[in-house]
């Protein structure tokens, strides 16, 4: 993943903490994801769209996340 979680994080002005406590997700899973050392499951990938009022698709395009 090219960090677009991070982009629009940083975009949108928060912090780690504050995106995974809006997203419901462990802050550490939040910065695994963040890092591409994991892969966002399904409702982590819509709570964090959710949380950064954007699509799903643009946080994680299709062929960018080992989804297919």
């Amino acid at each position: 993943m090219s960090n677009r979680v991070r982009k629009f994080r940083e975009k949108a002005g928060m912090s780690q903490v504050e995106l995974a406590r809006r997203a419901c997700i462990a802050p550490p899973n939040l910065s695994a994801i963040e890092h591409g050392r994991v892969t966002a499951w399904p409702i982590a990938r819509k709570r964090l769209a959710r949380a950064l009022k954007c699509k799903e698709a643009d946080l994680f395009p299709r062929g960018d996340d080992g989804q297919h």
